[in-house]
């Protein structure tokens, strides 16, 4: 079993703790107004949720070179597949950008990590993290992926504790993105598609659907338009 399946096995399997994001509960218990411009990246937010959303866009932490090394790592935590793309593909770096912002306990630990992460480098290869190669990011990345016992010693503490937060970051805005969804194969509320009682059932209990009602509520190609009733009730398409 490769990473990725690994990964996907132990996301289905529990229930996944390291990022809790939490949405806003209205004061007077009403529903609030959602904003729904299909036209915006905003799309389904309430005009409070736009506007702290806009706030957090127009800010700036992390900068270039600490942005691409943080895809770098999105991308060594979760490559693409034959079937699937990777963390960047999904746009995981710039949805661990917002959470930075949004939720700033994250900042202090994060660039430290990536601090660190620097620092180790020069030392082994006289280059920064995202200068190295492959097998250089990955033999380090394989250092700091799996933490040591709390009592046991090590110079590699600070980066597993970084690995492990940058692992449950990039696992929460993959599995959270379209493309993370679709490589679950998790349907949801999807609706099934129903084209009536199988005809050798019909026939075993002889019965059979009006042809006129049979047009109007099972054909497929019209499934996706509001039934429309007259004042006595009766269907009109």
């Amino acid at each position: 079993m490769n990473r990725r399946d690994t990964i996907k096995s132990l996301l289905l399997g529990s229930v996944a703790t390291g990022l809790a994001l939490h949405g806003c509960t209205p004061k007077d218990g009403a529903a609030p107004e959602v904003v729904s411009n299909a036209a915006t990246k905003f799309y389904g937010r309430t005009p409070e949720e736009l506007a702290h959303d806009e706030e957090i866009y127009a800010e700036e932490f992390l900068n270039e070179h600490e942005l691409s090394t943080i895809a770098v790592l999105c991308d060594i935590i979760l490559p693409a597949n034959e079937t699937h793309g990777s963390a960047t593909d999904a746009g995981v770096q710039d949805f661990i950008e917002f959470i930075v912002k949004d939720m700033p306990n994250h900042q202090t630990p994060l660039r430290g990590g990536l601090m660190w992460l620097d620092n180790h480098t020069n030392k082994m290869y006289g280059k920064e993290f995202i200068n190295c190669s492959n097998e250089e990011q990955l033999a380090v990345c394989d250092k700091i992926a799996y933490p040591t016992k709390k009592d046991e010693p090590s110079d590699y503490k600070q980066g597993e504790k970084f690995f492990t937060r940058m692992r449950n970051l990039t696992l929460t805005g993959y599995y959270t993105s379209k493309i993370g969804i679709e490589a679950l194969g998790y349907k949801g509320n999807t609706p099934n598609v129903w084209d009536g009682v199988p005809q050798d059932v019909l026939d075993k209990h002889g019965l059979a659907y009006d042809p006129v009602w049979l047009s109007k509520c099972i054909d497929q190609e019209n499934r996706g338009n509001l039934a429309k009733w007259d004042d006595e009730g009766n269907l009109i398409s």
